[in-house]
């Protein structure tokens, strides 16, 4: 009998095996899509962009964030939740082994019809151990664990995702930093040469070479400038903050944020020049795109399954071990005891439940097809508008920086006209306002190239290595 069970439970593991690798297999397919023709392959140095804007200090301050960001640390904890998800469905692919230690003492009824003799109360004590094994003829496990797989590797691309996200926006705020640095230097500039002015203007009032309005109008542009440091000395501080926020600092760091400066904005308009063309390789960069695939692949496990549902479950258990009523006969020969069983269940009626989840799992999955379609959408409009953006970027800096340098010549012919006197001061101060406000202009121009060409890097997927990352899995 014991080896007719033993055969019986020799033949179930075999065709478990013959046919666990057939029918743990789901199907999987990425959906077709109208994409735009490649036109190049990504540069060397997408994958450290930042270190092209050759500022020691944006590169530091960039390593720091991808070593200690909050965001970034979160991403790789849920990347080890992950990992131990996909050993927990791994686990039910294998026989679990267990140690029992029972110990009871019982009261039999002496008023039943069928009651033993005496003595009624009995003492038990038994130990051993308990196998069991499901084994997986449909593919049900197994198409948990490869979703389970699909789902660690889709939380290991989100992490990507983030590292790529974090660096942009420490560049951005780096660049903005900065901004804030020039334009209160700027500010600070411009009211030294205002109160030069005033300064002028009343020792010319007092001779009784110009008038108290003409006096008054300089001292109402020296304060207009002076009104415009508070926000930049303001802009300067959250700027720094913030990035040390992303920086991933303490709080008495992100309080007190110092952020060391490299090289100023006025040194960067020499930009490195945006890789020309669309990537080939833009659907592998983008670790968006990837975590959606991923995810697709997991979805599609979880609906084959949902369907393994619908077919029976066999399940091998064995026992081997002692009972005894004495302690010390517990491990004598005449205590042994062992079982072995096996046990097949076909579900029949369960009121719509299999269907039911097998219908939710195919919804899900095509909302993961949704999402990768909207994914791979959004990563063609992000290129084209960062394309976009970048060119006019450009073209916006270099009319600005035409703006500044014919404006500089209108107030040197001003100050001509006004001391031959051929104007009033009034055309003076007007010029000097057009100067400063170009001035600033140009500096945001500048600030916006520079940003414009990050979103570039970063809509093109730079900031990880691909390949790298493959190798890894």
């Amino acid at each position: 009998m014991v080896d007719r069970v033993l055969r019986a439970a020799l033949v179930a593991a075999l065709a478990a095996a013959a046919t666990a690798g057939c029918t743990s297999m789901a199907e999987h397919s990425r959906p077709e899509l109208d994409l735009p023709a490649a036109e190049a392959a990504s540069p060397a140095t997408l994958d450290r962009w930042w270190t092209l804007f050759g500022d020691a200090r944006l590169t530091a301050l960039i390593d720091e964030a991808l070593a200690s960001n909050l965001d970034l640390r979160a991403a790789v904890a849920r990347i080890e939740e992950a990992r131990a998800n996909l050993r927990i469905a791994r686990s039910f692919l294998f026989p679990t082994l267990d140690v029992t230690v029972d110990s009871s003492r019982r009261q039999n009824s002496e008023a039943t019809a069928f009651r033993q003799g005496p003595p009624f109360t009995s003492t038990t004590h038994s130990v051993g151990l308990a196998a069991a094994y499901e084994v997986d003829l449909w593919g049900r496990i197994a198409s948990g664990r490869d979703a389970a797989d699909r789902a660690l590797l889709a939380t290991r691309y989100d992490a990507e995702t983030v590292r790529i996200s974090l660096a942009a926006e420490v560049a951005t705020g780096y660049f903005t930093l900065l901004l804030a640095d020039a334009e209160l230097a700027l500010s600070r500039a411009t009211l030294a040469t205002r109160d030069d002015n005033v300064r002028l203007q009343r020792a010319r009032h007092d001779a009784g070479l110009v008038s108290t309005f003409e006096l008054r109008q300089a001292e109402a542009e020296r304060a207009s400038v002076a009104a415009t440091i508070p926000p930049l000395q303001q802009a300067v501080s959250l700027a720094q903050s913030a990035l040390a926020v992303l920086a991933g600092r303490t709080p008495r760091e992100v309080f007190t944020p110092g952020v060391a400066r490299g090289t100023e904005l006025e040194t960067l308009a020499g930009a490195p020049e945006v890789p020309p063309g669309l990537p080939s390789d833009l659907l592998a960069r983008r670790p968006d795109i990837r975590r959606a695939e991923a995810a697709l692949a997991a979805a599609e496990f979880r609906v084959a399954e949902a369907r393994a549902q619908y077919f029976p479950s066999v399940v091998l258990t064995g026992t081997l071990g002692s009972e005894s009523e004495r302690l010390a006969n517990l491990f004598s020969g005449p205590a042994a005891i062992w079982s072995i069983a096996g046990s097949l269940v076909q579900p029949i009626v369960a009121a719509g439940r299999i269907s039911a989840q097998v219908d939710a799992a195919k919804a899900r999955r095509e909302q993961t097809e949704i999402a990768y379609v909207q994914a791979v959408q959004s990563a063609f409009r992000d290129v084209h508008d960062a394309l976009v953006a970048h060119r006019g970027a450009r073209e916006a800096f270099a009319a600005q920086e035409d703006r500044r340098a014919r404006v500089a010549e209108t107030l040197k012919l001003a100050e001509r006209r006004y001391r031959s006197g051929y104007s009033s001061y009034l055309e003076v101060l007007d010029a000097q306002r057009n100067l400063f406000s170009a001035e600033r202009e140009r500096l945001v121009a500048l600030r916006n190239r520079q940003t414009a060409l990050v979103s570039v890097y970063r809509a093109l997927g730079g900031g990880w290595e691909p390949q790298a990352f493959a190798s890894a899995e």
